[in-house]
């Protein structure tokens, strides 16, 4: 009989994990003996956090292999297989959720193995919740381009498409922390005032906030209050006369 893959979430900072993981997540993962994750030393931080039963030493902990055909996948799968139970843990949030493991769970599948999915945080999914922007259609777009001049005509691109068709869309986006302050500048200078965009920094966190303004707005703020704060972008295009969101 097979064993089961496990998506285990990873907590998105520095955090009791009892304050932000189900316990029966945590149940299952003091459970797990062998685990492919996506940063080893990251990993054994969370492992460690949750208070395993064994010595980490005595855990199976192997970096993901990264390509779909890689001869690691095949080699977890091989496990899985035999019996052998698996933890799947990136980084932070959700394993295959803007984050590496989509082609382990594929091949988990290929191979006919049960894949569950633990409950925990999803970032994407935290501050869009908290955005009062439309989540029936919304799209994530990752990291937009460092060069303002690129990054100026992406942030035009997604406030387009969140209004084409006639039908409102959100669009989620990420930056890398210290580029934060430029991010907000660049929102500021290149969406139309009436955009509404929201920002969702360090969630789950005791430091968490989730602001929401009109991009013009944003160029008013203190923008360093968000220098170096793991954060969610999120924008939807409103009318520019009403002010009203686009639906």
């Amino acid at each position: 009989m097979s064993g089961v893959l496990y998506l285990v979430p990873n907590l998105l900072g520095a955090a009791a994990p009892s304050a932000v993981l189900p316990q029966r997540t945590i149940d299952v993962a003091r459970g797990l003996a062998r685990w492919a994750v996506e940063t080893p030393k990251a990993a054994r931080a969370f492992l460690n956090s949750l208070g395993m039963p064994v010595p980490l030493a005595r855990l199976d902990i192997a970096p993901l292999p990264g390509a779909p055909g890689a001869a690691g996948i095949a080699s977890i799968v091989a496990l899985l297989r035999s019996g052998e139970d698996v933890g799947l843990l990136s980084d932070a949030g959700c394993p295959g959720v803007a984050d590496p493991g989509a082609a382990l769970v594929a091949a988990a599948h290929a191979a006919g193995v049960t894949v569950v999915p633990l409950v925990g945080p999803s970032a994407i999914l935290l501050a869009l919740m908290a955005s009062g922007l439309n989540g029936q259609r919304f799209s994530f777009h990752g990291y937009l381009p460092v060069k303002p001049g690129a990054r100026a005509d992406a942030l035009r691109a997604l406030e387009a498409q969140s209004r084409a068709g006639g039908r409102a869309e959100t669009e989620i986006f990420i930056e890398t922390p210290y580029r934060n302050a430029a991010m907000l500048g660049a929102l500021a200078g290149a969406l139309k005032p009436s955009t509404i965009v929201c920002i969702a920094a360090d969630l789950t966190l005791p430091t968490e906030s989730i602001e929401r303004a009109g991009a013009h707005e944003w160029g008013k703020r203190d923008a360093t209050r968000f220098d170096r704060r793991p954060a969610i972008f999120l924008l939807q295009a409103a009318d520019s006369s009403s002010g009203q969101l686009l639906m």
